[in-house]
């Protein structure tokens, strides 16, 4: 057992340069237990046993910073807003090409800037919409549409040409220019008729435009329901406003067109279209005269029948009877003398006891 013990120890125990390596190391807690005493003010410090490890190369200036990294990081993955549960905003669209009647309508035809779509309810509104301020005739004077008319394009370009076309030429007829419009209503989203429930009209399309009076330069005005007009002028408005437009109401149409025109281009069927203004004659100035006095060597004037009249010949001679045989009967009366009734007697009851 002695031996054993002996032969384990030896094989356990480190050989001579183990020894030495191990002796060499310092024990764990070798500084646990030695003097620490404070050092002295401006003393230098203790050599450090282990040497200092090299700090890394400063960042070059043309390196992209790492804050300025994170930050472009952290708003691509949130919208501007701060809300990241909300899609990121669509791209713009692109801008919409204007329209063949826009490119038509230049400020050499009129003064009509355009304006935004407008989508109201019950589809009021319309597309390629614009707003006319005046009207620019082939001599370049201007023809000012008071108040300003929100128009679709076509309208507006369809009223531009009348006014050059046909007004401006009647107007030189008479001797004068003309410089105003006016605009009784335009663009205005009801019903027809102002009828609440009634069907959409074409003014609730900016399809339409009312047309009360034309204002000249010399100062006058010629309203087109006015029955002092000449007949003649109103009736060549009215045929020139047929001819261009699908609808035209004035007086006599419906009752509700009696003070203006309307005019607009709805759309119908086979190109059918609506032209009802009837074109009044003037009233007359002074009232007439009562007729004059019958004179006396006039025939006598023919009496109509009265219904007494009317009876037939058996009916008269029935009441011809009647009133004889009513006569006979007073003469009789008269002739005979009234009877004497004799008061009537009682006839006593026997008494037939026995």
């Amino acid at each position: 057992m002695v031996t054993v013990a002996a032969v384990a120890l030896l094989l356990g125990m480190p050989t001579g340069p183990a020894m030495a390596a191990k002796a060499s190391r310092p024990a764990p807690w070798g500084d646990l237990f030695r003097d620490v005493s404070p050092r002295e003010r401006g003393a230098p410090r203790a050599t450090a046993r282990h040497a200092e490890v090299p700090l890394p190369k400063p960042r070059p200036p043309e390196a992209p910073s790492a804050e300025r990294d994170k930050l472009d990081k952290e708003q691509q993955a949130s919208p501007p807003n701060g809300k990241p549960d909300q899609q990121a905003a669509p791209a713009p669209q692109p801008t919409p090409q204007p329209s063949v009647c826009r490119l038509a309508l230049t400020d050499e035809v009129a003064i009509a800037p355009s304006i935004p779509d407008i989508k109201g309810a019950g589809g009021c509104g319309g597309e390629d919409l614009v707003r006319l301020e005046a009207i620019v005739l082939p001599d370049k004077r201007q023809v000012s549409v008071k108040p300003a008319a929100i128009l679709r394009c076509k309208m507006a370009a369809a009223l531009a040409d009348w006014i050059r076309s046909d007004i401006a030429p009647l107007a030189g007829r008479l001797g004068t220019a003309v410089s105003n419009l006016d605009n009784f209503d335009s663009f205005e989203c009801r019903g027809r008729n102002r009828v609440v429930g009634a069907q959409l009209s074409e003014h609730g399309r900016a399809n339409a435009l009312d047309v009360r009076a034309f204002k000249f330069v010399d100062g006058s005005t010629i309203s087109l329901t006015d029955r002092t007009v000449p007949r003649g002028l109103r009736e060549n408005v009215l045929h020139s406003a047929c001819t261009r437009f699908s609808t035209v109401l004035g007086p006599g149409s419906d009752g509700y067109h009696e003070d203006h025109i309307h005019l607009d281009l709805m759309e119908r069927r086979n190109n059918y279209r609506i032209c009802q203004w009837d074109v009044w004659d003037p009233l007359p100035q002074k009232a007439p005269l009562l007729p004059a006095e019958r004179p006396d060597e006039a025939p006598p004037r023919e009496v109509a029948a009265k219904p007494d009249d009317a009876k037939s010949d058996a009916t008269k001679a029935h009441d011809a009877e009647s009133e004889a045989q009513k006569s006979d009967a007073e003469k009789s009366d008269e002739a005979e003398p009234p009877r004497e009734e004799k008061p009537a007697k009682k006839k006593r009851r026997q008494n037939r006891r026995s």
